[in-house]
């Protein structure tokens, strides 16, 4: 694991923020931090980056007990972006480059590739006050990642961007992941989660009430419904299967405790001609809403 979240606790006055936060997050995966605004999340990458200190608990960084000496080795996007609007691209992105500990020769080749890889060899006399809020976007990017960190904090990366730009962006996230760094990804937007992230908590009230691997927990809330198209007529009944909904040459179905689906198959085909039998799996934004709305009649 390269961060081992542990009992960590949060107070702002008499608000609690975060409740003894317990999360493991492995090494090179793409980790999803969910939640609804106001759950706890910021206050944990606040946290994580030294920007603030838990009340309680402990963060182990690589083995280590989380230190400044480690703020190197972490790279952060927030969703709020901060770039000096005066200053010319190229400057600016060098100067913070220094700041993590670069070289002004290696910040200069590492920038230059980066500038290549995403298209904006132009922008280096720019001043940011002349780019729009993509070309922002891209540069403080840029800024978050040119001294490879070993982990990656995005916060809403994806905000602002067209389809192109975030499909472009995308697959350099990838990339990086592919390379060996952990990226810690904190989105509302759950499609993105389904297409990109490995494992992921959900955070609601201050505390963790969901965390696994993706495939995991999806097969978790899995509720036996399957998909069906046939030709033929389909009985209105059928034992230990419930017809949810149907609509022309197909249905949807829910199957009954002990009915496996080789059983409901056989049931099936003694009817119909069955084209296409395929579970249900839930998607990120149901399971999102369901445990939310779940945790939220408890308080």
């Amino acid at each position: 694991m390269i961060l081992s979240i542990r009992q960590v606790v949060k107070m702002y006055s008499e608000h609690l923020a975060l409740d003894h936060i317990d999360l493991e997050i492995p090494r090179a995966k793409i980790f999803g931090l969910l939640g609804p605004n106001g759950a706890g999340k910021t206050s944990l990458i606040r946290i994580i980056n030294q920007i603030t200190a838990p009340d309680a608990g402990q963060i182990m960084f690589n083995g280590e007990p989380l230190s400044p000496k480690h703020v190197d080795q972490i790279g952060y996007l927030p969703e709020e972006r901060g770039l000096y609007k005066k200053m010319k691209v190229g400057d600016q992105l060098l100067y913070l480059a220094q700041l993590k500990g670069m070289s002004k020769s290696e910040a200069l080749s590492k920038l230059k590739d980066w500038f290549i890889r995403l298209d904006i060899k132009d922008w280096w006399n720019k001043p940011v006050d002349d780019l729009s809020k993509g070309m922002q976007q891209k540069t403080q990017f840029i800024a978050t990642v040119v001294h490879e960190p070993k982990l990656l904090i995005l916060d809403e990366p994806f905000s602002g961007f067209d389809p192109i730009n975030a499909n472009m962006l995308k697959d350099e996230i990838l990339a990086i992941k592919d390379r060996g760094t952990t990226i810690l990804f904190s989105t509302h937007r759950m499609e993105t989660v389904e297409e990109l992230c490995d494992d992921i908590a959900l955070i609601n009230h201050s505390r963790v009430v969901l965390a696994g691997e993706k495939v995991e927990v999806q097969n978790r809330y899995k509720q036996n419904k399957f998909k069906i198209r046939y030709l033929g007529n389909l009985p209105a009944e059928l034992p230990g299967i419930e017809i949810l909904a149907q609509n022309g040459l197909s249905a949807t179905l829910k199957l009954g405790v002990g009915i496996s689906s080789n059983q409901a198959i056989s049931q099936l085909i003694g009817h119909v001609e069955l084209l296409e039998f395929q579970e249900i799996i839930p998607s990120f934004n149901d399971i999102f809403i369901q445990v939310v709305n779940e945790t939220n009649a408890y308080e």
